[in-house]
């Protein structure tokens, strides 16, 4: 409650302190809607209709499905003539108590550089997160997951996809919402209407970057518990999915209300390492594990920001912070399973007033960027699907050793 009137009180100064119509905010919001009006009317991706053809990207509703503020859910689903699938969870943000949920993200409050803390809705915008860049690029030679089919569970609730909840706050207005935490029934109906396309894969990629990225070891049990237990060729990546903060059990128990299984592995301030480690003492060796991240992603720096300072911003010296952690997190991954294997990237943010690295790759252009060593994120991942795991870049993070390759002939076995 204290930290909720502090942040009551820096909203409200921060609120007296600006214009009534600040003009960042309005031209942001004004390019946000000009850019889901383009989308819409010329590159949105169709409804399905019948039977979909191959390589082209489909929006599939989900009646059961609601977004954040209550509008509709949707997924988008690809179909190629191979076997194999890619479940993709989206990312999209967090939101963990009232002044969070007050606050998603809107085109305004990024240009403004106001909080903006996750997407509460589907909106034409947002299919650029989505589908057409990076391991999700059509008719691309360099991508080794163009004849993948894809199922791309999207994401705007908040919740790494595992809520359950109906959150009542009230909004900067003053006036009472709900933030539909509806990420795990999102989830659930999403693969069920996924399986219908998809229902026998050979081979299984479960992947995500940002909120999917810390999403991936949480859902992974029930997804091959529930929809593919026939599948035994099955690898994980998460992209991007670090954030240190001590209330993740009373978040994903209380706030989302998350199902048992999503919180009770949960014990240290590590979200991502402790879902790591129930998925791993459950199923071993028997997947492939993949992490991939940025030394000082810009955007999550500036989460774990305004956990210990209450100022969503990034700095030099949290970025340092955010690098350090991220040693030791690799460090308790390699700890659980020797086998994990990482790709760590350093490219600048773009912007250079807030400084950093990137924030994700695998649905970005990045994909296909070849670092120092001459590998490619799409090369790598393209490896490990196929059952050989390495390390890339190892060097970035200041001493730890890279492990040798391994070549599997199904995942987790050894030569």
């Amino acid at each position: 409650m204290a930290q909720e009137s502090r942040r009551a009180a820096i909203a409200k100064n921060l609120k007296n302190a600006l214009p009534a119509h600040p003009p960042l905010e309005k031209v942001g919001d004004a390019v946000d809607t000009a850019i889901s009006i383009g989308i819409e009317r010329h590159f949105e991706a169709p409804l399905l209709e019948g039977e979909p053809e191959l390589y082209k990207w489909y929006r599939i509703t989900i009646p059961e499905g609601i977004a954040g503020d209550g509008s509709g859910y949707f997924i988008y689903i690809k179909k190629a003539e191979s076997s194999h699938l890619c479940v993709f969870l989206s990312g999209g943000g967090v939101a963990w108590n009232s002044y969070m949920a007050a606050r998603p993200v809107t085109g305004g409050k990024v240009a403004a550089g106001l909080p903006n803390y996750y997407w509460n809705n589907l909106r034409p915008m947002t299919q650029i997160m989505n589908i057409n860049g990076g391991i999700t690029e059509l008719n691309n030679p360099e991508n080794p997951f163009d004849d993948w089919n894809f199922v791309i569970i999207t994401y705007a609730t908040g919740d790494f996809h595992t809520g359950n909840n109906d959150f009542c706050y009230r909004d900067e207005n003053g006036q009472q919402q709900v933030l539909h935490f509806h990420g795990w029934k999102n989830l659930q109906a999403g693969l069920t209407k996924g399986k219908e396309y998809f229902p026998d894969p050979d081979k299984l990629l479960i992947a995500g970057d940002s909120a999917g990225a810390f999403a991936v070891p949480a859902v992974t049990g029930m997804i091959l518990e529930d929809f593919y237990p026939e599948t035994s060729d099955v690898t994980l990546l998460s992209d991007s999915g670090q954030l240190l903060y001590r209330n993740w059990r009373e978040t994903t128990e209380k706030v989302w209300k998350s199902p048992a299984c999503v919180y009770e592995p949960v014990r240290t301030d590590n979200i991502t390492v402790d879902w790591y480690r129930n998925l791993y003492s459950v199923w071993g060796g028997r997947l492939r594990y993949l992490y991939a991240g940025s030394t000082r992603d810009y955007l999550l720096s500036a989460y774990y920001n305004d956990v210990i300072t209450h100022k969503y911003k990034t700095t030099p010296a949290v970025q340092n912070r955010y690098y350090r952690h991220m040693q030791e997190m690799i460090r308790q991954l390699r700890e659980i399973n020797p086998a994990f294997g990482f790709f760590i990237y350093r490219w600048q943010s773009m912007s250079l007033q807030i400084g950093g690295t990137v924030h994700t790759a695998v649905r970005h252009k990045r994909f296909y960027f070849r670092t120092a060593g001459g590998k490619s994120m799409a090369q790598w991942l393209g490896d490990a699907v196929n059952g050989m795991v390495y390390d890339v870049n190892m060097e970035f993070m200041n001493g730890h050793q890279t492990h040798r390759v391994r070549r599997t002939e199904s995942a987790g076995e050894d030569d």
